[in-house]
């Protein structure tokens, strides 16, 4: 049990609280507010030895750098670093939080929609929400607001300069390590060869080594490689070897008589409507395998349907290793500004598959999800409307846009 020491509501505590939710551990809060009073000033004498508006103002100009490279980076990615949520992310989420809480209003969040897509995946994560609980962006900006102006190109290029600066130097420092290694090895290498040359000669002068003797003498030194590769394992690589081969969820559950493979060559190979949903319903093993809808539980933060889109495609990457055991048509409804992303998904088993497996958890708490009845007419319309990307979506109320495929 670890004790913080915080005033109630500090964002200097939230990341250690958020990132207590993700491990597990059991932290009491303790509140503990500075034994100060301070007030604010607008005399000219105390702003001239503090000039805090113009400091204000050019910390406002490198913000707006910041935003526009964080933006840049986020462009093509969920989180900041990986596939899920990272100390990264909580760190600057929560840096952030005033700043989309009081200050960026619509209009400002416009100019950086990849990083409000980022803020609010991570805010309604359910260990964000457990500690910052519902984040409300800001409607109208708190006095001295930012502009809604972007950063200037200047600035841009400063930042970007700065991540550029900061890979070179990792560069550069990676690159010595490998020459000192070089040095380390070339200097063993030359130890060994001299060694090998002072046993050499007498026996040079004496006979020649017999043919048994070269074999043994290989056969040392094959031994003294092998060992010297396993030595040269770093702890991280230990680790990983060391580590149990992951096992499968599904193990347990008796073989099926529906071949998924089959259906989805039949899926992408033949017509929908008339080949592969006929054979579906035909092949589909009841026991074996369970249908689910599921359909996004915040449409109202869905803005740019491109950005929508990078939302189902970054899910499914997560999702590799649920290839082999899931097929899912998940459709994007509506238009810019206006717009939901629901599907149906076929899953082994009877049971929610992502709950067998930690890997498969990072979004589809963001969904909500009901079991299908294969034999009800709802659900014959729903498999036929996403999987043939057809139809009136009478349930969404909103026109197909687009959809993608887990296959």
């Amino acid at each position: 049990m670890a004790t913080l020491y915080s005033p109630p509501d500090f964002w200097r505590s939230y990341p250690i609280l958020i990132s207590a939710q993700y491990s597990g551990a059991q932290i009491t809060m303790v509140p503990s507010l500075p034994d100060f009073k301070g007030e604010d000033s607008q005399e000219t004498d105390h702003l001239s030895k503090f000039p805090f508006r113009k400091a204000c103002e050019k910390a406002k100009e490198v913000l707006l750098g910041v935003l526009s490279v964080l933006n840049q980076h986020l462009l093509p990615r969920t989180f900041l670093v990986g596939d899920t949520v990272t100390l990264a992310d909580i760190s600057v989420a929560c840096a952030l939080l005033l700043l989309f809480t009081q200050v960026m209003e619509p209009s400002m969040r416009q100019l950086y929609l990849n990083v409000t897509r980022w803020f609010c995946t991570c805010v309604h994560q359910p260990q964000f929400r457990t500690v910052l609980g519902d984040v409300i962006l800001c409607k109208t900006a708190s006095p001295g607001k930012l502009d809604g102006k972007p950063a200037s190109t200047e600035i841009i290029k400063n930042q970007q300069q700065e991540v550029r600066s900061l890979s070179e130097v990792e560069v550069q420092q990676v690159e010595v390590h490998k020459q000192q290694e070089g040095v380390q090895q070339e200097g063993v290498q030359q130890v060994e060869q001299q060694q090998q040359e002072q046993q050499v000669e007498p026996q040079q002068q004496e006979q020649q080594v017999e043919p048994q003797q070269q074999e043994q003498q290989v056969e040392q030194q094959q031994e003294q490689q092998q060992q010297q590769q396993e030595d040269g394992l770093d702890p991280t690589e230990e680790a990983v070897a060391a580590e149990p081969k992951a096992k499968d969820p599904f193990a347990s559950l008796p073989k099926s008589t529906f071949v998924l493979d089959e259906f989805k060559r039949t899926y992408s190979n033949e017509d929908t409507l008339t080949v592969a949903l006929p054979y579906l319903w035909k092949k589909l093993d009841r026991e074996g395998w369970s249908l689910w809808y599921s359909e996004y539980k915040y449409p109202s933060e869905l803005g740019q349907v491109f950005m929508s889109c990078n939302l189902i495609t970054g899910m499914f990457q997560r999702l590799d290793r649920l290839r082999k055991h899931a097929f899912a048509s998940i459709a994007l409804l509506g238009t810019d500004g206006d717009s939901s992303i629901s599907g149906v998904w076929l899953l082994r088993g009877q049971q929610l598959a992502f709950e067998l497996c930690e890997d498969w958890q990072a979004d589809y708490e963001s969904y909500s999800w009901r079991k299908l009845d294969p034999e009800s007419e709802e659900t014959c319309t729903l498999v036929r409307e996403y999987l043939s990307w057809q139809g009136d979506f009478k349930h969404v109320g909103k026109s197909f846009n687009q959809a993608k495929i887990f296959k």
